[in-house]
């Protein structure tokens, strides 16, 4: 059987991580949607999508009625919601790109229309399938650590990454986009849910804005890097996309619908001065929760730091589990034996694998293998825990659910 699949939002997660990821397991990528003509010329020709099945909004596509098995939703962050709705109406299964949505009505209104609908979402908290974590899972539910107590997770956002995202990227400003928390790791708070096994109970955050604002600027730096004296920039987009592969991420987010670098860096916002204050969301984050079940867990995101990676600690009663995603590293410590022990687990691909994972999961749900990889139910609690965060560190209180 071949799952037939429509692509709403042909972006680079969209349309270059999971329409090729679903053609490369089997599905068909019948039908694309994008507002912006070169984008969708290209993802349609990459899967011989005829003119026909090309639309350049939602609307138009989901007129048609139900003409797939499934939906991806890869819109930007302000327009998840609208067409999520329009394909469960349809009673498609979806596969919906984090975050879900941008105020927490509507994660109640999701949550409805799933309930109403025969089709099914699932949110792309990809962590869950990558193979780093899922060892992670294998350890805690293998009763090594006995009680698991407490959880130290980091999402080390590398600094040239949140230049590219954060600053000059799409995500640069809540409103339109999500903030920084629910828009990069809605992904690590789902993680903390799911290892804890039990719904969160009360959240607090600090943060803020610290370094990419106007005053920090450079002596004698210009509007553009191309144009900029400054030859020590952490941020200098010469540094972060010309010394890169053209053809990976994230330089092909520049040169998507045909774009050269230069013109990229000469004319778009990824040349733009760091410093120029176009940006809103926070630089540096640090979120405390309690869940239900007594363990407390604290995640630090943040722009400084040397590499782009994911590292843990998990606190149980009979031993500790650290581990480094970037080394692919774990490490187990036996409080009842003295051992410890070290190994690594393959977390290649985009996520650590997490992608593919999740792809191929949500192919076999359809299929009617297996149930679907999360519920929507569950995947809320992660951005709930967004939200309360964000009104704790804008309020200084501390939130209940």
């Amino acid at each position: 059987m071949t799952i037939r699949v429509a692509i709403v939002g042909a972006g680079n997660r969209g349309g270059d991580v999971y329409a090729r990821l679903l053609a490369r397991h089997g599905a068909a990528v019948t039908h694309v949607v994008d507002a912006r003509p070169a984008r969708l010329s290209e993802v349609a020709t990459r899967h011989a999508i005829p003119p026909e099945r090309q639309f350049s909004d939602p609307d138009a596509f989901f007129g048609l009625g139900r003409v797939a098995d499934a939906v991806v939703i890869a819109t930007p962050d302000d327009q998840h919601v609208r067409p999520c709705l329009q394909a469960l109406a349809l009673d498609y299964d979806v596969l919906l790109e984090k975050p879900i949505c941008l105020t927490e009505a509507e994660l109640d209104l999701l949550q409805e229309a799933e309930a109403a609908s025969t089709g099914r979402v699932t949110v792309c908290h990809v962590l869950r399938a990558a193979p780093f974590f899922r060892e992670v899972r294998r350890v805690l539910d293998s009763g090594a650590l006995g009680t698991l107590i407490g959880i130290q997770h980091a999402e080390n956002v590398a600094h040239w990454h949140y230049a590219h995202s954060y600053v000059r990227g799409n995500w640069r400003a809540a409103p339109p986009a999500a903030p920084f928390l629910l828009a990069k790791s809605c992904h690590d708070l789902d993680l903390l849910r799911a290892f804890a096994g039990s719904s969160p109970e009360r959240v607090s955050s600090e943060g803020g804005l610290h370094h990419f604002r106007p005053e920090h600027a450079p002596p004698g730096a210009s509007t553009r890097c191309v144009t900029c004296p400054v030859r020590d920039c952490p941020s200098d987009a010469r540094r972060i996309y010309l010394t890169r592969d053209p053809q990976v991420w994230p330089v092909t987010v520049l040169t998507a619908g045909g774009i050269s670098l230069s013109d990229a860096l000469e004319h778009g916002p990824y040349g733009e001065c760091v410093y120029l204050g176009q940006n809103n969301v926070v630089d540096h984050q640090a979120v405390t929760v309690r869940f239900r079940s007594g363990l407390t867990a604290q995640l630090t995101v943040s722009a400084f730091t040397h590499n782009n990676t994911r590292t843990l600690k998990l606190l149980g009663t009979h031993g500790e589990l650290r581990g480094h995603m970037d080394r692919h590293e774990l490490e187990l410590h036996d409080f009842r034996t003295g051992d410890s022990h070290r190994w690594t687990v393959d977390a290649t691909g985009t996520h650590g694998g997490g992608d593919d994972g999740l792809v191929q999961a949500w192919l076999a749900s359809l299929r009617g293998e297996t149930p679907p990889p999360t519920s929507l139910s569950e995947s809320l609690d992660s951005h709930r825990m967004a939200f309360a965060a964000e009104r704790a560190r804008l309020r200084g209180t501390v939130e209940f659910l």
